[in-house]
């Protein structure tokens, strides 16, 4: 495996990464790729180290392929699940932590609903912290694995048009793509109703698009985030229906194009929302190939953090 170092003892956000850090990470995640496809798809890289999954949010997809990525590396796991535990009787996110690692942990991938818990954290423990996200901030690995899911199919980003389609102002997935695509020279749009664009997001150096055909027509890859309903304490679109009728990407829609592109999806789908069945499951969508190189990504990005202890 790649013996050169990150550049940080921890993943908080990929703001914080250099574009080489971004580099080894997915030069690391194709070898741990060819890793997960063996008959044997375990490897003793992380014997010796305890790693803390600690989910104050509810998650399915990044818990299980974080300790997916855990379990082929052969680390020790502890999960930590904020609903069962003292957290609902008031004990502080530092108090809970401590704790934790009080047992030894060596690293601590973690899942916060408040910005900046994770550099919090960093200030005051002596252990890796991974972000798994941090309320609407940032989602790193999610940047990572759909920028090598992209790089998979197009062999490089660099000059590239990528359009990120949706609800970008609740969106922790949308902020780490943007970083990350523009640290490795790719140009961004982002393509959504005004009401769920964030005001300032052109300082970012996006393109703002509010014509889905437009930004499909301009773009190489289509990357759709799903409506976050469950974050929004006010309505800042007038129905699901009405949403998926201006916004919503179809098979008609794609059709229609003088091209094919590829699509994404973080997932969860709202199938018929964002997107339609007969889109997500085509032969242009990658959304199971992100899953996938998720497992790796995470691999990649726990065994380059644990190499920087040493």
């Amino acid at each position: 495996m790649s013996q050169s170092l990150l550049s940080t003892q921890h993943l908080l956000g990929i703001k914080y990464i250099t574009k080489e850090d971004i580099e080894l990470i997915l030069k690391t995640a194709t070898e741990f790729k060819e890793v997960i496809n063996r008959p044997i798809k375990k490897v003793p890289s992380l014997r010796d180290i305890t790693i803390a999954n600690v989910f104050f949010e509810n998650s399915t997809r990044t818990r299980i392929s974080f300790e997916l990525a855990e379990k082929r590396l052969s680390a020790d796991i502890i999960n930590f699940s904020a609903s069962s535990s003292s957290v609902s009787k008031g004990e502080t996110l530092l108090d809970t932590v401590n704790n934790i690692l009080a047992m030894k942990v060596d690293m601590i991938v973690m899942r916060h609903p408040a910005p900046g818990a994770h550099h919090f954290l960093a200030k005051h423990i002596d252990a890796n912290i991974v972000n798994a996200g941090d309320g609407t901030h940032e989602h790193p690995t999610q940047a990572l694995l759909d920028v090598y899911s992209m790089i998979e199919k197009l062999g490089s980003v660099e000059g590239k048009n990528i359009v990120i389609v949706g609800d970008i102002l609740h969106s922790r997935v949308a902020l780490s793509n943007i970083f990350c695509l523009k640290k490795l020279g790719a140009n961004v749009m982002v393509c959504g109703p005004a009401t769920l664009i964030p005001k300032h997001i052109s300082s970012l150096g996006v393109i703002v698009e509010h014509n889905v055909r437009r930004a499909l027509e301009w773009c190489d890859v289509a990357n759709v985030l799903r409506i976050q309903l469950e974050r929004q304490d006010v309505r800042y679109i007038p129905s699901l229906r009405e949403y998926a009728l201006y916004f919503g990407i179809n098979r008609h829609l794609l059709d229609s194009l003088n091209k094919e592109i590829i699509i994404m999806h973080p997932g969860p789908i709202n199938r018929g929302v964002e997107i339609t069945s007969d889109v997500a499951d085509s032969r242009q969508s990658v959304i199971l190939d992100q899953v996938e190189n998720g497992v790796a990504v995470r691999m990649a990005v726990l065994y380059l953090l644990a190499s920087a202890r040493n």
